[in-house]
């Protein structure tokens, strides 16, 4: 054999790996075709043991497919994949070393975005906001991609699953992707409500207590169907 001609062979990625990229590309599409991003600007994640899926940069997610898969450990540092991670991976990684998540969802959601650019805080205008911990605080504004922002990120994110990011967008963690996504969706339902209600001039919209959200906490746990 010419053993100048010999093809290396594709390292083996592990099938949970393949399993959980699938599912990635699918949500990814989902934000654009739900209005959540426009083109490439957010980002998705998920995290399988110690290493996380994430999505690249500046890549239509229409055009991602098996062989994209790019894989990083918790220190950004590559595991598989030949592309550039997001811009974004300090946020996607700083939400994994302070939690237990094993999902992150970023968007520019209009309505969201809007929110971010008018009050420090979501309020809680509908009871779903305890679906995210409580009112959504916005974290102050830094950079994209940049350290400070990461940092402004977990601030704001203390006892909380889901925050605004000032003049930016969403970022939103769970459980697994569908967790973070339907979230991620509420949270934009939920800036768009209040930017309606608030925009009734001589009106203030009514909120909810402390004390019912906590009640609505302890119901959600226990909602939907078990398998």
């Amino acid at each position: 054999m010419n053993w100048r001609h010999r093809i290396a062979p594709r390292p083996k990625v592990p099938s949970a790996w393949r399993d959980a990229w699938r599912e990635l590309v699918a949500h990814a599409r989902r934000t654009v075709t739900e209005g959540l991003v426009v083109g490439t600007s957010g980002n998705l994640s998920v995290r399988v043991d110690d290493t996380v899926l994430v999505t690249p940069s500046g890549v239509p997610y229409d055009r991602l497919g098996p062989t994209d898969l790019l894989a990083v450990d918790l220190t950004g540092r590559p595991r598989a994949g030949t592309l550039a991670p997001t811009s974004e991976l300090p946020m996607h990684l700083a939400i994994y070393r302070a939690t237990d998540a094993t999902a992150v969802v970023h968007t520019h959601a209009v309505h969201a975005t809007a929110v971010s650019t008018l009050v420090d805080e979501l309020p809680a205008v509908h009871y779903m906001t305890a679906a995210l911990g409580g009112p959504v605080r916005v974290a102050p504004y830094a950079t994209y991609g940049s350290e400070e922002l990461a940092a402004h990120m977990l601030t704001a994110l203390e006892d909380r699953t889901g925050c605004l990011l000032r003049n930016h967008g969403t970022i939103v963690h769970g459980h697994g992707l569908r967790q973070a996504y339907d979230n991620t969706a509420q949270l934009e339902w939920m800036s768009r409500l209040w930017l309606t209600a608030a925009a009734i001039p001589g009106r203030t919209p009514t909120l909810l207590p402390p004390e019912e959200l906590t009640k609505v906490a302890r119901k959600l746990r226990h909602y939907g169907q078990t398998r």
